[in-house]
């Protein structure tokens, strides 16, 4: 019987797709997210991310022309 002992929390997906963004990385950290992110979290994740990422963008480009 196989079960999962560590899940990740919003938090860790959240941290895990910022540094995946920026591209930085300890290694130990990178281990951590494998043993506890599965797929779907970080697709999600990304997705979301993603999404903020260009809202943000579009609302400094108003911010700027405005």
């Amino acid at each position: 019987m196989s079960e999962k002992s560590n899940k990740a929390t919003i938090g860790q997906i959240a941290k895990a797709v910022m540094f995946a963004f920026i591209g930085i990385r300890k290694k130990s950290d990178l281990e951590n997210d494998a043993a506890t992110l599965t797929p779907a979290q970080v697709i999600v994740g990304g997705i979301i991310g993603a999404i903020l990422f260009v809202l943000s963008i579009i609302l400094v480009v108003r911010l700027v022309i405005s």
